[in-house]
């Protein structure tokens, strides 16, 4: 297939299934995506077992397999979905609960992968999946971070208290940052790439380099995008200026190798906040907000339909769903546990309403860049385990997460008015 054919068949299912999600199911756009997507790859593989001749599933693999999922998402659709997603964070409401994001973006991160992984090892060994305990780490780093456009998706349609939002948004968007450089690190360990085990202080180096290097990155493009947008008036070629800073920020975070999705947030925080307030005309910033809220709809489309589509590329391994099964509470109560002890570490000094912990935790989806990282896995025995929990938690995630989220917040921010009215001030 042909670059185009790969596009045109991408598009055209996005909006034959959004249609339809829209015209029947009538869900969230993104959840409905994944479930019809879901839907058409059992309809697949259960043509495939009734008319096994006509090799449809094959047909269809093969298709899909023309789309490296990991280089899409990761090298492509990623750089545009967070700088989109960044753009429209308050940085003044981020601030207020920086100390939480931080926190929660690097400790708890931390804290979830060593977590997940300690009790998926003890799980393996019961149900026969043996797999050295540095591979459950790599398992325990991609599963962590919760996804931005997942979590960004969802915000959209869910009505929460600017506070609370921020924290929420602005957490997903570093953790997913932070956990592709844990994963890079516990890669690096288990000797990926022929690189042989690392030290304690590459590997502080590393994550340093990573880290910190996107920060700089992004501030740096993202002034230069600045300075650029000031010095005219034309907003179409402001728009073209917002798209080069991702595209070429982006390719040169990579040729780098320090963190491109943290150097987008950065850059895109930069832009929607000082950049829009000091840079851009009224009609510049409608021109450039509309146009990267487009692109946003359009690639989270696109997102979505894969990861429906993908479980024919991942294949359903039977003999895991047990281990896959248990690992969805265990990475929830991970995340509780990641999300809780910050909050209450900063509780002594901050005020927070109860409900707090119970939403970032549900709120917590995990999405495509799990599954992307996942793939981008070498081809060992240990990956098949890992590609299958880890699209069972996601699917979990984005479809009962997902749909449950509108529900689990209104009983929660409703219970905390009612227990204490000035606590929904202060927000969670």
């Amino acid at each position: 297939m042909t670059l185009l054919d790969i596009i045109a068949l991408l598009l055209t299912l996005s909006a034959l299934f959004g249609f339809a999600n829209h015209k029947w199911l009538k869900l969230p756009h993104t959840i409905g995506l994944v479930v019809i997507a879901l839907a058409a790859s059992a309809s697949i593989v259960l043509a495939d077992l009734i008319f096994a001749d006509l090799s449809i599933g094959d047909t269809v693999r093969g298709a899909l397999n023309a789309i490296d999922f990991h280089e899409a998402l990761m090298h492509g659709f990623l750089s545009a979905l967070l700088f989109a997603g960044a753009i429209h964070i308050d940085l003044e409401e981020l601030a207020s609960r920086k100390w939480a994001i931080s926190l929660m973006a690097t400790l708890g991160v931390l804290l979830s992968t060593f977590l997940i992984a300690t009790v998926m090892a003890l799980l393996g060994g019961l149900f026969g999946v043996e797999i050295p305990f540095i591979w459950w780490l790599v398992f325990g780093s991609l599963i962590s971070p919760t996804d931005p456009v997942a979590v960004l998706g969802i915000l959209k349609t869910v009505h929460v208290p600017p506070l609370l939002r921020a924290k929420i948004a602005g957490e997903s968007l570093f953790n997913d940052g932070v956990g592709v450089v844990v994963f890079t690190v516990m890669l690096a360990i288990a000797g990926v790439g022929g690189q042989g085990p690392v030290g304690a202080i590459d590997i502080a180096q590393l994550f340093v380099f990573e880290a910190l290097g996107g920060v700089v990155l992004g501030l740096i493009a993202g002034y230069i995008a600045f300075k650029m947008m000031r010095a005219l008036d034309d907003h179409n070629l402001e728009v073209m200026i917002t798209l080069a800073l991702v595209t070429g920020g982006y390719a040169l975070a990579i040729k780098l190798h320090i963190s491109g999705p943290i150097a987008m947030v950065v850059a895109g925080l930069f832009i929607g906040n000082h950049g829009a307030q000091f840079a851009m005309s009224e009609k510049t910033r409608e021109a450039v907000f509309g146009f990267w809220d487009l692109t946003d709809e359009i690639l989270n489309s696109v997102l979505f339909l894969l990861i429906g589509l993908e479980v024919l590329v991942i294949g359903v391994h039977y003999q895991y769903a047990g281990l896959a099964l248990l690992a969805i509470p265990i990475v929830l109560t991970a995340r509780f546990i990641s999300v809780g002890i910050p909050i209450k570490l900063l509780s002594l000094r901050e005020k927070f309403t109860d409900g707090a912990i119970t939403i970032l935790t549900w709120g917590g989806l995990r999405g495509g860049i799990s599954v992307a990282l996942a793939l981008s896995l070498p081809n060992n025995e240990y990956k098949p385990v890992i590609l299958a929990i880890t699209y069972a938690v996601v699917v979990f995630s984005i479809i009962v997460q997902g749909m449950t989220m509108q529900g689990l917040v209104k009983r929660t921010i409703t219970k905390a008015r009612t227990e204490d009215p000035a606590a929904l001030k202060e927000d969670a």
